[in-house]
């Protein structure tokens, strides 16, 4: 039973036959010692990679430069207007695409670098490759190279940190909704920067557009930061979405053809927003809004929450298998599987025994998740490189935690055939 206090008898489950319970980490250990503080010497190692240091030192000069060429060019008053008006939607997308990866978040760390990603590099990438291009091509007009080269050089630099993710950080894209969150943040970051350009044009009256001033730079701000702030993730979403059928699949034709044909309608998606925009009326933007824009908005969204709603059937899955080798018990699958569970065991465990022990179930959930999600690669015969290493390695974090975990009263048990793993 849960909630039992040290010591000998009946108070911890899930020892192996023997004995006793041997040193073997594998084996469920005594669940619910707190109240409890966590020592410091056993706080998860948070090294400093390499990549994680160069990303930080590029993101960050980046951001001097970008800061310092906006108030060159336009003036800190033009500056501080685009700012202001620009972070206004931003935390509103952000928590929604946080909101959609709950089960297996991703760190905070390339999180950050990919809204930073898109709002240095990759709008370093579409400014200056569509300048090339639109000359090379002679299309230099404002509305044809926003038509033409402007999605193929944007989506590009947006979709580049995707493959760098999927390239050098493979453990971290596990599928179609981790495809989607990166691809949304670095289309936040993107949509950031580029709307900061655009009102610092609008209010310095250099807008192809016409107007100037807080008043015309509101109206623009309406339709890209209200009604429009979707936009650029979800255009990017279509090459997320390739990467995570990319990493599952075993042929090498769906590796490399899924990420082009999502480049492909990333940008068909993109060159026709901004058709609507720069070559059509204003009814024409509007019906582009209500017939493209926002049914593919829905699909998405809808994907990512059928998506989401898999991986709780998953996990449910592989966790009971991993039940059935002894590495947890039965009982605790609810209490990871689902998420509103998830959170009844958190505020559980607060409310017992205070914060501590909140954030051991926390990070318990978060390891055994993590285990689950690897043991199901593993079951589809499609595991990440070093998958021995990383197993072992979650094990342990699993096995440091769980004597400081404290879960509500079992639920009811479901029958283990409900928890028939999609592979057989």
């Amino acid at each position: 039973w849960y909630g039992a206090p040290p010591g000998p008898g009946p108070g911890w489950y899930g020892a192996p036959p023997g004995p006793g319970p041997g040193p073997d980490p594998s084996w469920p250990g005594p669940l619910g010692q707190s109240p409890w503080h966590v020592p410091p010497a056993w706080q998860p190692a948070r090294r400093r990679t390499w990549l994680v240091v160069l990303t930080s030192i590029v993101l960050g000069l980046g951001a001097v430069a970008v800061a310092a060429l906006l108030v060159i060019s336009g003036g800190p008053e033009a500056a501080l207007v685009g700012f202001g008006l620009a972070v206004i939607p931003v935390p509103f997308v952000v928590m929604t695409y946080l909101w959609l990866d709950r089960y297996e978040p991703e760190p905070w760390s390339y999180l950050v670098s990919a809204f930073g990603f898109g709002a240095i590099i990759a709008t370093t990438i579409g400014v200056v490759f569509t300048m090339l291009g639109a000359k090379a091509s002679g299309l230099d007009g404002d509305d044809m190279a926003g038509v033409v080269w402007a999605p193929i050089t944007e989506e590009f630099g947006k979709g580049l940190f995707i493959l760098l993710v999927v390239l050098l950080r493979r453990q971290q894209m596990h599928g179609l909704l981790d495809g989607i969150v990166y691809a949304g943040m670095v289309g936040i970051g993107f949509a950031f920067t580029e709307n900061i350009l655009y009102y610092m044009q609008t209010y310095l009256g250099e807008s192809p557009a016409g107007g100037r001033g807080i008043e015309a730079t509101s109206a623009l701000f309406f339709l890209r930061g209200v009604m429009a702030p979707f936009s650029h993730p979800l255009f990017t979403a279509a090459i997320g979405i390739g990467f995570g059928i990319a990493v599952y699949a075993r042929r090498w034709v769906t590796r490399i053809g899924a990420p082009l044909i999502g480049y492909a309608v990333a940008v068909g998606l993109h060159s026709a927003w901004n058709a609507s925009a720069f070559l059509g009326e204003g009814w024409t933007f509007l019906a582009t809004y209500a017939v493209g824009m926002m049914p593919a908005l829905a699909f998405v969204l809808g994907l990512a929450l059928w998506v989401r709603r898999r991986e709780g059937r998953v996990l449910a899955a592989a966790l009971a298998d991993c039940a059935a080798r002894g590495w947890l018990h039965p009982d605790e699958i609810p209490w990871i599987a689902s998420l509103s569970h998830r959170a009844t065991a958190r505020s559980y465990a607060k409310i017992r025994h205070g914060r501590p022990t909140a954030r051991a179930v926390k990070e318990y959930q978060q390891a055994v998740t993590e285990l689950g999600f690897l043991h199901d690669r593993i079951l589809r015969g499609s595991p990440p490189k070093g998958h021995l290493a990383l197993q072992a390695a979650i094990r342990g974090r699993i096995a440091m935690w769980r004597p400081n975990v404290v879960l509500p009263p079992p639920l009811p048990r479901v029958p283990r055939h409900l928890y028939a793993h999609p592979s057989g």
